[in-house]
């Protein structure tokens, strides 16, 4: 094994990077790991070995989730980080000595959805996306409903059918509108919705709103995430109150949760609102993540786009989120909604890449629209600025009948 060369060379988990993630192999059961190039770093062994003390006073990285760990607040994510990035930098004798014990291969180890998530919230942050869809479904009125820029709009989902990389996702059965008749069938438009989603890492008390310029101490990390939808089992039923069963069957995170102090280096402006909004949601520097994400079906590239164009921000969004004192748990999920750029390359669905059908698209050889069964859809990111690199690995979900 040489772990410095494998760390040097990696796309995604460099030394920059050190994202957590929930891991078991063949010879250890669940537990806490941190990805350093094509490895993990057991920081279960490594607690035992003194390393996190006396910041961290029991092992708390040999639980099968992180919660545990993120409750330890923003000091001690901070200070474990140093840490592993020192031992990583400067101590690489040490772990090749321990290799049998400390580092485990990727390739080896069975990944887990990583943290306890109690509430999933997805939000609907990109202009582009919304104005998508507008023009789609209201071709005759304002492709944004009157709301949409002046709050940050969301639904509640379900965090029971959270999964995570290489977890199957069996087509749903729900009701269609087909012609004038409403028929029981399998989802004839499955659909992905490339998405970011922020892992919460403070709690605030009930009745107690977040105000927006302390939003950023409230979010952990941040990981991939495919907001499975089923799109004609969503028309038929989203009117009144929103989705349910087009959504509700799986949503799809990687494994590893790229931490917040990995990821401010990769701060980008973000667009200019062009409506006021009212104070609580007011920001002086407006700040999104430049994160490239690549979506492919069946390794073929289908879409590049990119989270620098969210007209909403995480800080909006929790902002928002708390304004009527809602309390926000430590593993709670925000997902982005779907983020698409303004060129067709940069759509962040198939609804809008074949524009709801009507334009084919070219996998294998084969011209067609949505998800089919035996597709595997995958996504995957980068941040890039300057030398430093990170990723957030591969998020891949095979489709099943």
């Amino acid at each position: 094994m040489n772990l410095e060369q494998s760390i040097k060379e990696h796309q995604h988990f460099t030394i920059h990077n050190l994202p957590y993630g929930v891991y078991a192999t063949h010879l250890k059961s669940k537990r806490i790991g941190v990805a350093v190039g094509d490895y993990i770093l057991d920081m279960a062994v490594l607690f035992d070995w003194g390393i996190f003390q006396p910041e961290i006073k029991e092992n708390i990285f040999a639980k099968e989730q992180l919660n545990d760990f993120i409750a330890l607040g923003k000091n001690v994510w901070t200070e474990t980080r140093n840490k592993i990035q020192d031992l990583v930098k400067n101590k690489l004798a040490f772990i090749n000595e321990y290799e049998a014990l400390l580092i485990d291969k990727q390739s080896e180890a069975t990944m887990y959805v990583p943290v306890h998530i109690g509430d999933y919230t997805d939000f609907y942050s990109s202009e582009e996306h919304a104005s998508n869809v507008g023009k789609m479904f209201r071709p005759n009125m304002e492709p944004l409903l009157p709301n949409w820029k002046h709050m940050p709009i969301a639904y509640h989902g379900r965090s029971s059918s959270i999964i995570t990389t290489n977890t199957p996702v069996k087509r749903p059965y729900g009701q269609i509108l087909k012609g004038e008749e409403v028929i029981y069938s399998a989802s004839q438009t499955l659909d992905i919705e490339i998405e970011l989603g922020f892992i919460i890492g403070k709690e605030n008390k009930l009745g107690e709103p977040i105000k927006i310029i302390n939003a950023t101490d409230y979010v952990f990390g941040c990981v991939l995430l495919n907001d499975f939808s089923a799109r004609d089992i969503q028309r038929w039923e989203y009117q009144p109150l929103g989705p349910f069963l087009g959504k509700n069957f799986a949503t799809s995170i990687s494994p590893w949760i790229i931490t917040y102090d990995a990821l401010k280096e990769f701060l980008t402006e973000a667009p200019q609102q062009t409506v006021e909004v009212l104070p609580y949601l007011e920001e002086i520097n407006r700040k999104n993540f430049d994160v490239e994400i690549h979506f492919d079906i069946n390794k073929e590239k289908v879409a590049v786009t990119n989270s620098k164009y969210l007209y909403w921000t995480i800080e909006q969004q929790i902002a928002h989120h708390t304004v009527n004192g809602c309390n926000l748990r430590i593993g709670d999920l925000l997902g982005t909604g779907t983020i698409s750029g303004k060129q067709k390359k940069s759509f962040g669905s198939l609804l809008e890449i074949t524009w709801n059908g009507k334009e084919k698209i070219r996998i294998n050889n084969k011209e067609r629209t949505f998800l089919e069964n035996g597709d595997t859809a995958t996504l995957k990111a980068f941040c890039k600025k300057g030398d430093k690199q990170i990723g957030f690995g591969e998020l891949s979900n095979l489709i099943t009948a």
